[in-house]
């Protein structure tokens, strides 16, 4: 039975530039299957606005200096697209879209984080001078939860526009936010000073998707149930880790290669599983979690249901959007996951 900490990935930065496309789950992912919820036509009016935005991307960027600043002043000439919206609400799946709709071979799609790491790793000039050879870059779950991390990617985005590419980015509101008109997209707008001026936002509402049809967070499984399931499995890719050693593997391996490390895991085995404590140690997990479910691994645990993984305070706290996004995604892999459980 294979262990996740058996699996030590080696990946070099270019091929780490080659992963930023869509997730496998989004790989057909266009604008003719989209299938906007009929009783909220913000869905509908998203759409039709992404394919207008792609075919100005596919007429190529105009990079004079006297464009760029007509651009920021008129919406129907703006190099940037911004969805706001709460968590399900299809819009990875139309982020997606847009990528697959561009015809230029240059163009990245990755979430916030594996940005701001990958400007990490190759340091802030030499991600500019990679990505500005772009014609499109999808920034999917743009976060302002962390100040210096905004400042960084808003200075980054802005040295894009300048060079003429083409920007795309969604965000969540906040659940207990929905009510409120453009909480997300406001913060958006303050957070990112002037790069703001070069986007159009647009709001999409409904329900998440992931939770019409699904008993929310189904009960732990005990030890037993969940090591044969991962016996069972094995000849498929399935993987067993142990509650605290997942948390020392992440804290042990950039973020950058956590994609790499579940690239080849088809079913995901949890023992003992446990709330976390500790801010860092949370932050990691969600990074995890966003690469297995850009994988659609199925996730099996025991211990504590995966609901309570996230103290009261953390779900109260900065980083709350982070988490509930985290629990929504949990549930629908969890899910998938009791399916293999006999």
């Amino acid at each position: 039975m294979r262990r996740l900490s058996d699996i030590s990935p080696v990946v070099s930065i270019e091929q780490i530039l080659l992963g930023l496309i869509p997730p496998p789950q989004f790989t057909g992912a266009s604008f003719a299957n989209y299938l906007p919820d009929p009783h909220e036509p913000s869905q509908r009016a998203a759409r039709d606005a992404l394919v207008i935005f792609g075919d100005r991307v596919n007429k190529g960027p105009q990079r004079s200096i006297m464009r760029i600043f007509a651009r920021a002043q008129s919406p129907e000439a703006r190099p940037g697209l911004y969805l706001d919206g709460g968590f399900g609400v299809g819009k990875t799946h139309l982020l997606a879209a847009l990528w697959h709709a561009t015809e230029s071979p240059a163009k990245s799609f990755g979430t916030f984080v594996e940005y701001t790491n990958i400007i990490g790793l190759l340091g802030f000039r030499e991600a500019v001078r990679v990505f500005s050879a772009n014609r499109l870059v999808c920034i999917d779950e743009f976060e302002l939860d962390d100040p210096g991390d905004t400042v960084l990617m808003s200075t980054f985005l802005g040295e894009l526009v300048t060079a003429g590419v083409f920007l795309a980015a969604t965000s969540n509101t906040l659940p207990d936010r929905l009510g409120e008109e453009r909480f997300a997209a406001e913060d958006f707008v303050r957070e990112i000073q002037g790069l703001a001026a070069h986007f159009d936002t647009l709001r999409i509402e409904g329900p998440d998707y992931r939770h019409r049809d699904l008993t929310f967070y189904s009960d732990p499984f005990t030890d037993a149930q969940v090591i044969s399931a991962v016996e069972r499995e094995s000849g498929t890719g399935s993987v067993l880790v142990e509650w605290s050693d997942l948390l020392d593997q992440l804290s042990s391996l950039h973020p950058a290669k956590y994609g790499a490390l579940v690239e080849d895991i088809s079913l995901l085995g949890v023992i003992s599983v446990k709330p976390v404590r500790d801010q860092v140690q949370a932050l990691r997990f969600v990074t995890f979690v966003d690469r297995i479910y850009d994988r659609s691994v199925p996730v099996i645990n025991s211990g504590s249901r995966l609901d309570n993984v996230f103290s009261a305070e953390m779900l109260k706290g900065g980083y709350r959007k982070k988490y509930f996004r985290c629990l929504s995604r949990l549930a629908a892999l969890a899910e998938s996951g009791a399916q293999v459980v006999e």
